[in-house]
């Protein structure tokens, strides 16, 4: 398995029930599909560096993991679908293990 983080935000106008039914999918995703969430960092309300999707500030949420690199394209599917996320971005890891 191969280290990778994956960042993504969601619109601030989301209830936190809506926000963290949004990590519990990402999360049962990983696990799913035979990887491990190593670590999961809330870092809150940001504002964006140009306007996406009409939005000007995000709930940005980083998320640690380990994962076969054949389920990373599930994943994608996933994040892409999910209405609630407004962009992310899947990254491999080199300095992990």
């Amino acid at each position: 398995m191969k280290a990778y983080e994956m960042l993504f935000f969601v619109s601030p106008t989301l209830d936190d029930e809506t926000r963290l039914a949004t990590m519990k999918r990402v999360d049962t995703t990983v696990t799913g599909n035979g990887g491990i969430v190593d670590g999961v960092e809330d870092w809150g309300k940001r504002k964006l560096a140009f306007e996406v999707n009409g939005l000007t500030d995000g709930n940005y949420t980083l998320i640690n993991f380990h994962m076969d690199p054949a389920a990373i394209a599930e994943l994608d599917r996933i994040m892409r679908i999910t209405d609630a996320i407004a962009r992310f971005m899947i990254v491999r890891r080199d300095d992990r293990a």
